[in-house]
């Protein structure tokens, strides 16, 4: 099973955290072999394995996750929290031990947050639309609420596209520029093909966390799209011409 670790996050006493990849798992075929999504395809008995497997991993209770539809929707994981309801959203917080708060992912950027002091943990998927669309902010308000202070909170930024494999069009930065003006240009270079450019994803997520006052971000860099480096990507499943994919899963818990 691959995962890897935010030096930052792994340094926090309390927590535990990882970035898991696709192998591990028990899933065959396109899904091979640690594909965490409910959404894909895939055999559900296989998904519930490899999510189980994750959670042996971290050493939760229980994993859970969202039905994610690229939104700024956060929730507060309780005692209650109904996980078989399969809420929608893009952002969960909790200050309940033993719960995994899991992000789906297959190029999209996992966000993972702590606050040590506060007890107090996030997750947040945070593709382009979810980005552009506050989700990161709404994530953190919400662990404000819940005694978390921003610049206590360490966030770690998982595997995701890189610049390099992220081309877009013209009228996807122009949604940029009309939000941020002409300094959302850094994260933008030519492609190469005319009206095309690549876009820094990763790059941009760290600059809306670093504007809320997160003093400790740290990228991993890794990108999802070369097979080699072990991870689902979307894109990658596009240019191939391929039916479906699955997705790996990254996941935060505050330990007892």
């Amino acid at each position: 099973m691959k995962r890897l670790e935010a030096p930052a996050l792994a340094a926090l006493p309390g927590i535990a955290h990882g970035f898991f990849g696709r192998h591990g798992g028990v899933s065959t075929g396109l899904y091979a072999s640690l594909n965490c999504g409910p959404g894909s395809r895939d055999e559900k008995a296989a998904v519930a394995q490899n999510r189980a497997l994750v959670a042996e991993a971290l050493g939760a209770r229980r994993l859970t996750s969202l039905a994610q539809i690229h939104s700024p929707l956060v929730h507060v994981v309780g005692p209650d929290w109904d996980a078989a309801a399969h809420p929608e959203g893009d952002g969960m917080v909790t200050r309940q031990t033993g719960t995994a708060l899991g992000i789906l992912t297959a190029d999209c950027a996992p966000v993972l947050f702590a606050d040590p002091a506060a007890r107090v943990i996030g997750a947040a998927h945070a593709g382009w639309k979810g980005a552009i669309g506050g989700v990161l902010e709404a994530t953190v308000a919400a662990m404000r609420d819940l005694g978390a202070e921003p610049g206590r909170i360490t966030a770690a930024i998982g595997p995701c596209i890189s610049q390099g494999n992220y081309e877009v069009g013209f009228d996807f930065r122009d949604r940029f520029l009309e939000q941020g003006g002409l300094r959302m240009r850094k994260f933008f270079t030519p492609s190469g093909r005319e009206g095309h450019y690549r876009f820094d994803l990763e790059g941009y997520v760290v600059h809306r966390l670093a504007a809320m006052g997160l003093e400790s971000v740290t990228p991993l860099g890794v990108c999802t799209y070369p097979p080699e480096n072990g991870f689902f990507s979307f894109r990658r499943t596009t240019h191939a011409g391929e039916p479906d994919y699955g997705r790996e899963i990254s996941a935060i818990l505050l330990t007892d």
